[in-house]
């Protein structure tokens, strides 16, 4: 059975409501629930939320919430990898164990179908433990500098002061849409970012942030333009 987990707390505090908040017209999270199951990839679709709203928005999307989480996988310390494994346990004690898991965050509007099936088809082909979505920085991070305490400039990497950014390796970050794995490597909380891991490569302009009201300012723009344009749907 392949598992599409969305995980969904209701404590949000930069952004409040913000799994649910309207953005473009739209519940914020009904854009990651339509994008897992236009994919066709799964064959749940859960959402695992303690808050009793979100529940009910995320089933009108037509997901489903057959458990809520307990309190200690939702507070502000909760990593994602445990609130993985409780569901993949809680569907294992129903006696429907999945054998891929797909997390899917709920603030995630970029998300398209086509490119949660091509990641799972890629962990496949590949044999990786992992498959999830980065993005490249658009600025050499060897060229990156920090203000000091005394306000002033320094180099992380004064090497690369005369270094040319052409001959700079490119680097990556994740880009926090989605993060296929084996349920094995979920359940032992096995680390993402290693060689286990294969990387679902996304252009820039599908890659935003949504950590504070000015991110959410600037990406629903940004939607509003990749839609007019029609990169996406």
């Amino acid at each position: 059975m392949r598992l599409c987990v969305i995980p969904a707390r209701g404590g949000s505090k930069r952004i409040p409501r913000k799994n649910i908040k309207s953005f473009c017209g739209q519940s914020m999270i009904g854009y990651s629930i339509r994008a897992a199951l236009d994919s066709q990839c799964f064959d749940q679709v859960i959402v695992s939320t303690d808050d009793t709203e979100i529940a009910e928005v995320a089933k009108s999307f037509g997901a489903t919430v057959p458990f809520v989480r307990p309190d200690e996988l939702s507070n502000d310390y909760a990593g994602t990898l445990p609130v993985i494994k409780h569901a993949i346990e809680w569907l294992d004690n129903q006696g429907q164990s999945p054998s891929e898991v797909c997390c899917l965050y709920a603030t995630a509007p970029f998300v398209r179908a086509g490119a949660i099936k091509k990641a799972y088809e890629q962990m496949q082909r590949t044999q990786a433990d992992y498959c999830f979505t980065v993005t490249s920085f658009a600025f050499p991070i060897q060229r990156a500098i920090k203000v000091t305490a005394e306000n002033r400039i320094e180099m992380f990497y004064p090497k690369h002061l005369e270094t040319r950014s052409q001959d700079l390796e490119e680097s990556y970050h994740d880009a926090g849409q989605f993060y296929w794995g084996k349920v094995e490597a979920f359940k032992q909380k096995q680390l993402l970012f290693s060689k286990s891991a294969t990387p679902y490569i996304l252009p820039r302009q599908l890659v935003q942030d949504i950590d504070t009201l000015e991110d959410w300012k600037f990406a629903e723009l940004m939607y509003q333009v990749l839609k007019k344009s029609g990169d996406i749907d």
